[in-house]
């Protein structure tokens, strides 16, 4: 059998480096060449670049930062070096985008253009892009496989079901309720930045921590959960589980749950997304039933984290409203971790740009960059002085 050829667009983040994990681990049990990495890709962390594609021997590799490309071109004489990861598309057979916010658009939209398998980590590109995205996955062999555990555990949750468009009637997205989970708001006035990156149960890049503890990365899943599946709004919801041992659940119109679980282990969704349909043989995440004592849920503080109930605003409006928060998001959450806002102020700063929202074109990747262009904008005229 060929084997499976990967590219990973942002192969230095958490998702990149695991992602060569579950690499490792499938051709050491199934055999050397079940997966080949043929293109990787950073923005500048060309050491960690470098050692890898020692490593895997890619064909391809994108460096995002021009000054460090000829430090990886001397380095790595077998491989082409190239400026736009969405050249690493083109020799793989499944692309895994893991690069950070909206960035990752282009990765996703020629992926799907060409007809391969994306494994979809960085939601931004189908939360902001999915005017132009979604028309994308009827291209002949296209196929868009989530790797955030939440929308991973829901497609394996609606695979079990041959009628599951018809016959769903809830989507539910767990949430481990970041580092701050039952505190309120007077308590998290004052929190820094070290105490926003200590998730309790996942290793995540800084952004997406960040998001945890606001409740907008869940927010953000639930216009992901909008697209991917096409459930209305109404029928998304979302429960805090500490734990994080369900990973999200499908109700079915008979009152029946079906549910995913498995311990907190990122490579588990990963694997699920390179072997689709098939599933690898390495059990990460596997539960020890006999230690594992208590599962917790309750509904999520919406007056505490307000960012949660900004994404659902702003998915409902559809069109570019997503593409709009989510950009202000990002501006907002790097003036947090520069220490140039408080972290409550997050919420602030991303409401005020979405009442500031403007309706826009969005039949094309120029309409949606635009849009993005222009809450940027806007986020940080609201920045706190």
């Amino acid at each position: 059998m060929s084997p499976v050829r990967v590219a990973i667009a942002g192969s230095s983040g958490s998702i990149g480096m695991q992602t060569l994990d579950v690499v490792r681990a499938a051709n050491a049990l199934e055999g050397q060449g079940r997966y080949e990495v043929v293109a990787l890709g950073v923005g500048s962390s060309v050491d960690v670049l470098i050692a890898q594609a020692l490593e895997f021997r890619p064909q391809v590799v994108a460096v995002a930062n021009p000054a460090l490309r000829a430090q990886v071109a001397a380095a790595l004489p077998f491989a082409e070096v190239v400026a736009d990861f969405a050249d690493l598309v083109q020799p793989a057979d499944v692309v895994v985008n893991a690069v950070v916010g909206f960035a990752g658009l282009q990765v996703t939209v020629r992926t799907l253009q060409l007809g391969k398998r994306l494994a979809l980590a960085n939601k931004e590109s189908l939360i902001a892009g999915a005017p132009v995205v979604q028309p994308l996955r009827s291209v002949p062999g296209a196929e868009l496989v989530p790797v955030d555990s939440e929308h991973c555990a829901v497609h394996q949750c609606l695979r079990s079901s041959a009628f599951a468009g018809r016959e769903v009637s809830r989507v539910v997205l767990t949430a481990s309720g970041g580092p701050f989970r039952g505190r309120t708001a007077a308590e998290l006035a004052e929190v820094g930045v070290e105490q926003a990156l200590a998730h309790p149960t996942w290793k995540m890049g800084p952004k997406i921590t960040i998001d945890s503890s606001t409740l907008m990365n869940k927010g953000l899943e639930v216009i992901e959960a909008h697209e991917l599946f096409g459930t209305p709004y109404d029928q998304i919801e979302v429960v805090v589980h500490p734990q994080s041992v369900v990973h999200s659940m499908a109700e079915f119109t008979d009152g029946s749950t079906i549910a995913q679980l498995s311990m907190p282990d990122m490579r588990l969704p990963i694997g699920y997304a390179l072997a689709f349909p098939a599933r690898i043989g390495t059990p990460f995440g596997r539960i020890d039933w006999s230690a594992l004592r208590r599962l917790d849920f309750e509904p999520p503080d919406t007056a505490t984290f307000r960012c949660l109930s900004l994404a659902y605003a702003a998915g409902r409006v559809g069109s570019t409203a997503p593409a709009w928060l989510s950009a202000a998001n990002e501006v907002a959450v790097d003036a947090f971790l520069q220490v140039r806002i408080r972290w409550h102020q997050i919420a602030e700063v991303n409401e005020a740009a979405l009442d500031r929202y403007e309706p826009s074109a969005d039949s094309t990747v120029d309409d949606i960059i635009a849009a993005d262009a222009r809450a940027r904008v806007v986020a940080q005229e609201v920045l706190p002085a």
